[in-house]
């Protein structure tokens, strides 16, 4: 029996050691490799990633595979509070590519953006959005630039300080969405603002016909003075030149009866 288990681990061991691991990255992708020997050996992580191809090892060799693409990273902030203390809510973007896979996995591992990267960015957002008021970022959106440079700069040397083969690609900071209340209140306001200036500009129109028929009744009267004509005659004169008006249309047919019943009636063809 002692025989029998001995040719079976030593028949289990050389299966152990003949198999093997295929290691295929994809374009974009590169591997790294940890070795973790059966049998000698302190194995560890191999200093050189395995490319975009077809590679073979030993079936104990961990592989992982890391995106050397520039990757997006999403954050999500509720009730954020502006320097003025309304609660915003944000949405930010970090895109970061890795430029050395081994010394991600060997140093911060597999995980390395929740571990390491996550909460420095979103405590820098959070600094950075305190010290702008409310209106400037969610309104006006006056301080978005402020804040993006603000972040990029921090993180860049956060990165560069903790020796994380990570590069910043680029951090964008989305406009701030006020609470509810305040936007309602924003659009109120906004109403009121168009209905003043609606009622100023209707003033205005209003003003502006015054002043014409104002300097009409001034010009009429002046000619009326210079004609010599009592008001009375005046009237009579401007009825004649619509009348004059009236008739002067082409195929026009008029009929006019001037004074009472028993004078004349005067045709105009």
């Amino acid at each position: 029996m002692k025989k029998l288990g001995c040719v079976a681990l030593a028949a289990s061991l050389l299966l152990a050691c003949t198999g093997c691991t295929v290691v295929s990255p994809d374009a974009g992708q590169q591997a790294v490799l940890i070795d973790k020997p059966v049998i000698f050996g302190h194995g560890g992580v191999r200093a050189e990633p395995v490319l975009p191809g077809l590679t073979y090892t030993w079936f104990s060799t961990h592989k992982i595979y890391v995106n050397m693409f520039p990757q997006q990273y999403d954050g999500n902030f509720n009730d954020l509070m502006s320097s003025d203390g309304v609660p915003l809510d944000f949405h930010a973007i970090i895109r970061l590519q890795v430029v050395d896979p081994v010394a991600l996995v060997k140093n911060f591992g597999q995980d390395w953006y929740k571990n390491n990267v996550e909460q420095e960015f979103f405590n820098r957002v959070r600094s950075a959005v305190k010290k702008h008021g409310m209106n400037e970022t969610a309104i006006q959106t006056t301080a978005i630039d402020e804040i993006d440079s603000e972040v990029s700069r921090e993180m860049t040397e956060y990165l560069n300080e903790n020796k994380l083969p990570i590069r910043l690609v680029k951090i964008t900071v989305g406009k701030a969405n006020p609470p509810d209340a305040v936007r309602n209140q924003r659009v109120e306001t906004a109403q009121q603002e168009q209905r003043v200036l609606t009622e100023h500009k209707r003033d205005l129109a209003e003003q502006a016909r015054k002043a014409a028929e104002q300097s009409r009744a001034e010009a009429d009267n002046a000619y009326r003075v210079a004609m010599n004509l009592n008001p009375a005659q005046f009237v009579e004169m401007e009825r004649i030149k619509m009348q004059s008006a009236v008739c002067a249309v082409k195929d026009a047919k008029c009929t006019f009866i001037i004074g009472s019943q028993v004078d004349p009636v005067v045709n105009v063809k």
